[in-house]
């Protein structure tokens, strides 16, 4: 945030920014009376997280911790540190987060990343840094994905990221064009933010809840006006997921904000085609544009892109499980951050825009039986990128072979929930 920025400081511009940290506390994290609330943040959102800190103490919180970051430090070390610097990883650094999670904390993220903070940066020192970090952070990542904490993110406008969204603005416009956005695509600016994700939630939990009925062995992504013709074989036993998620102690949390897609596990050597980015994908700090992936047997077999292809092409060797996929997604053309029209260079708002896939690990709680039995992959990471268009097609294939509209011209096409 930049005080220069004449919308930071209007009033509606306050109102509508204490509403949005509203909403990530009592919507995205659902903290309850006497809890405990970690915040992540960049540097940039002091502001922001004083507003979160106090909604968490009108919400009852017992103590509120906030953690800033500074992105720009990671690309110093990526481009002075030594080698032994990059492969030094504190054998610590995954207890301080999971004695928090013992002690009852939620955990809420802000992102404001800079999409070009890593143009330009080693891609091999980049994929190793990111793969010991994530190999320290396993125990945690497993325990949120396991949903033992509630936790959520949500975004903040930060000039980086601003411009980047709107080229043709100047820093200021652009920071507030930004946060306009970010209101709509998360509700923040309905009379009643609130109750509009109540609302979107029942509707949502429908399309999920009714996928959970279907059982389909597959789901077959072709887009006539494109290249994309895949057959994604879906994990056995999968489960459908979306919208919300309730934690082992029953509380019911919003992970992202905003959040348009469900989702669920694909089974790791059941997927075969051809599919094509339809949005640059941010790796690692680096934009990867035009990406074509073919599959075969669910594995990656062939893969390319027309910029960051070496960024792209470490990331499927991050280990064996990288050159499959743990995540489907469904998600309608004309959801909130596809209707802004902008490209977010931003994973946590394009996966929103539109269907995607996901390289890497399937989450726990879309399988319901054991990940090897079920054919559900694992890996250290989890990477979505968007291959949804306004003309793709999906549609839902059974066990016997036949075929369920689902999906046309993105948008839902499923009879049952015509309503």
């Amino acid at each position: 945030m930049t005080s220069s920025n004449s919308t930071s400081n209007s009033d509606d511009f306050q109102t509508l920014l204490a509403g949005y940290a509203d909403l990530l506390v009592r919507v995205g994290v659902n903290l309850q009376p006497g809890g405990k609330l970690l915040l992540n943040a960049p540097i940039a959102a002091a502001e922001l997280a004083r507003l979160v800190a106090r909604s968490a103490y009108r919400a009852g919180a017992l103590a509120v911790t906030v953690r800033y970051n500074d992105e720009h430090l990671a690309r110093l070390k990526i481009d002075e540190a030594s080698d032994a610097a990059i492969e030094y990883v504190p054998e610590w650094l995954a207890d301080e987060s999971l004695k928090m999670i013992a002690d009852g904390y939620s955990f809420l993220s802000l992102d404001g990343s800079d999409p070009n903070v890593m143009a330009g940066a080693d891609a091999e020192r980049m994929a190793l840094s990111a793969k010991l970090r994530a190999q320290a952070l396993k125990p945690v990542s497993e325990k949120m994905m396991g949903f033992e904490v509630a936790w959520s993110i949500g975004g903040i406008s930060v000039p980086a990221w601003a411009v980047k969204v709107y080229p043709e603005l100047g820093e200021d416009a652009a920071v507030a064009a930004l946060w306009r956005d970010i209101f709509k695509v998360t509700r923040a600016d309905a009379p009643d933010p609130v109750a509009a994700w109540q609302a979107h939630i029942e509707r949502l939990g429908r399309v999920r809840d009714y996928l959970n009925t279907r059982h389909f062995s597959a789901l077959h992504f072709a887009d006539p006006q494109g290249e994309t013709d895949l057959t994604v074989g879906l994990a056995d036993g999968h489960l459908w997921a979306g919208v919300e998620d309730e934690t082992a102690d029953g509380v019911r949390i919003v992970p992202n904000l905003p959040t348009d897609e469900v989702f669920t596990a694909p089974h790791r050597d059941r997927v075969d085609g051809l599919v094509v980015a339809s949005k640059p994908l941010l790796v690692r700090g680096e934009i990867v544009e035009n990406i074509r992936v073919r599959f075969a047997g669910g594995k990656v077999v062939e893969a390319s892109a027309s910029k960051g292809e070496a960024t792209f092409l470490k990331l499927l060797d991050t280990d064996e499980g990288a050159r499959h996929i743990g995540e489907v997604a469904l998600v309608t053309a004309s959801a909130p951050v596809a209707q802004t029209g902008r490209l977010f260079y931003n994973t946590l708002y394009d996966e929103n825009a539109a269907s995607h896939i996901a390289l890497g690990r399937a989450y726990e709680f879309t399988l319901s039986q054991d990940r090897e039995e079920s054919g559900g992959n694992d890996s250290l990471i989890h990477v979505d990128w968007m291959i949804g268009t306004p003309s793709m097609n999906v549609d839902g294939v059974g066990a016997d072979g036949s075929r369920e509209a689902l999906m046309r011209g993105g948008e839902w096409a499923i009879e049952a929930l015509q309503s």
